[in-house]
């Protein structure tokens, strides 16, 4: 999961495996699987960050579960 901000200022938290793609318009966009589409104050590359951040973190426990 995945802290971001609305466009509108309100935060939430996205499953980060749900997203399909991001797009910068300039307003960034993220379409999640089910065709969805989200608008968020964070940069296309931020939210890239944060995606890989909390992949990283999944294949961490996963190292520990094992």
């Amino acid at each position: 999961m995945i802290k971001l901000t609305r466009l509108g200022g309100g935060e939430f938290v996205l499953n980060a495996e749900r997203i399909q793609y991001v797009e910068e318009l300039p307003d960034t966009y993220i379409t999640l699987v089910e065709g969805e589409r989200v608008v968020v104050c964070e940069s296309l590359d931020e939210v890239v960050s944060r995606v890989i951040d909390y992949q990283r973190s999944v294949r961490s426990l996963r190292v520990f579960e094992s």
